[in-house]
């Protein structure tokens, strides 16, 4: 699902259902060592998934550790994400003189939770979805979106992104979706990085979302 959203500078590789081939370095395992079976799994098919993605790279078989913010630890000169949700990871890397940054989401396609959208949206943004075409859970396309965009972010900034700091914008037409940034912006190559273009796809009882900075 994830490749129809990334472009061919970005390989993917993910895994609709299980997968019995799944399995951890040795050196990712601490990661997990306290977890419930279920995040076992989750983390072990999503940590396949991105060396198999690194592998159409043409990179050797390495472990992917987490950081301190629980990101993952991307070998030198590789930029990259991992999303895992119920019944779906994916995994998706480039390399660094190609591609800024990414930042890929999955989520379970329905409906948010009570309560949660005010907490993740500004008051702009509720009214953008008041607007929006009728039939579509925008509210958890958003929320997927927004969690694309800290992820693209993080690794540029290493700084915490809220909700509350980045504003959606969606074109539906076009499946895709713009982001401002509501903080100081920071320099990325010398240029202020003042936002994000991002693209996203629902199907399989899924939405799946995907922001690639050149």
């Amino acid at each position: 699902m994830i490749e129809d959203l990334l472009p061919a500078e970005v390989v993917s590789a993910d895994v609709l259902g299980d997968d019995p081939d799944a399995r951890l370095l040795p050196e990712e395992e601490p990661g997990v060592a306290k977890a419930v079976e279920k995040r076992v799994r989750e983390y072990t098919i999503a940590r396949t998934c991105a060396r198999r993605a690194l592998g159409k790279l043409g990179l050797p078989e390495v472990p992917i550790l987490r950081g301190e913010k629980r990101q993952p630890l991307w070998p030198a000169g590789i930029v990259g994400s991992i999303t895992h949700t119920k019944g779906y990871c994916a995994a998706a890397v480039a390399r660094a003189d190609e591609v800024l940054t990414v930042g890929i989401d999955a989520e379970t396609y329905a409906e948010l939770p009570d309560g949660v959208l005010g907490v993740v949206t500004l008051p702009s943004e509720r009214e953008m979805l008041a607007g929006l075409p009728a039939g579509t859970h925008w509210d958890r396309i958003l929320f997927s979106a927004k969690e694309s965009v800290y992820k693209a972010w993080f690794p540029l900034t290493e700084k915490w992104l809220g909700f509350g700091d980045a504003r959606l914008t969606f074109h539906p037409d076009e499946n895709r979706f713009s982001v401002e940034l509501l903080v100081e912006p920071p320099l990325v190559r010398g240029e202020a990085l003042t936002g994000f273009e991002g693209r996203f796809l629902v199907r399989d009882g899924l939405v799946v979302t995907a922001i690639v900075s050149t």
